[in-house]
């Protein structure tokens, strides 16, 4: 007995919510939970300076700009870096699947 192609079209639009959902599940025992890795890498205390003369403390002020623009500065660097491992290491497996 042949079946029409709606009949199959509608047939595999029906498993399509299945197919979702096991995928969100395996995705969901296996995921990163990235809450918790924010909130360990936020927490830093402030920096304070505090000057008794205007001179000094517009010169403290001054080195502490320029520590956190480092700062901010090798943080960005790490996260660039960071990034481009996980796109080279996404690349390198999209190979080995398609070698496989």
């Amino acid at each position: 007995m042949a079946y029409s192609e709606t009949r199959i079209v509608i047939g595999g639009l029906a498993h399509v919510p299945v197919l979702i959902f096991i995928a969100n599940l395996i995705k969901g025992k296996f995921g990163i939970k990235t809450e918790k890795a924010k909130d360990t890498v936020v927490k830093e205390e402030p920096v304070k300076i505090i000057e008794l003369k205007n001179t000094l403390v517009k010169e403290g002020k001054a080195e502490t700009l320029k520590e956190l623009s480092n700062k901010l500065d090798n943080i960005e660097q790490k996260a660039e870096e960071v990034y481009e491992k996980v796109k080279k290491k996404k690349k390198d497996k999209k190979k080995k699947k398609k070698n496989n």
